[in-house]
């Protein structure tokens, strides 16, 4: 027997050829473009402090007084949207959520600021002899979840991470 080729069969959509190799579209943009909220390009950071516990009370006093007036200013591109201790997990710790409006030119600009401001640079000093550590995460929002608001009241909330699976982020953010 002999193996014969025709136009159709060099057809580079053959279903031959498709058991052997199989195209993989490039993704087209980072995952971070392709679901973050393009419409507000907000940026958060989520400041986690340990406390010294002997200084729970007065750090939670010392930030009710000075974050709030600092960032209340027009001229920083930033908001305070929401400052709690947690009660499982972590102990003695405090979280602070901050929205920059303008996304990291923003960060840069509000941090560029806070070197500058006396008020601020005293907070950080009497607020550094209450910590332990402390770290800082920089999130942008999905595209599919709605913008986080401050709420009145003693609240209860969940602090959530997931692992994504393989798959493509459009598909998980259908998912979702």
């Amino acid at each position: 027997r002999g193996l014969g080729s025709s136009a159709r069969s060099a057809r580079e959509d053959s279903w031959l050829k498709s058991l052997f190799v199989r195209k993989v579209d490039p993704r087209k943009d980072a995952h971070s473009n392709l679901l973050a909220k393009r419409e507000t390009s907000s940026l958060y950071k989520l400041q986690f402090h340990n406390v010294k516990p002997e200084c729970l009370e007065a750090y939670n006093k010392l930030c009710q007084e000075v974050l709030p007036k600092i960032h209340e200013e027009k001229h920083y591109p930033c908001a305070l949207v929401g400052t709690w201790n947690t009660w499982y997990g972590e102990q003695d710790q405090a979280v602070h959520l901050w929205r920059y409006e303008g996304g990291y030119p923003a960060l840069n600009e509000v941090m560029s600021k806070l070197r500058q401001n006396k008020e601020f640079t005293e907070f950080r000093k009497e607020r550094g002899n209450m910590l332990l550590s402390r770290k800082n995460q920089l999130l942008l929002e999905f595209s599919f979840w709605n913008e986080p608001v401050p709420r009145d009241g003693p609240n209860i909330y969940e602090l959530r991470s997931y692992q994504l699976r393989p798959g493509t982020m459009i598909e998980w953010g259908n998912y979702w």
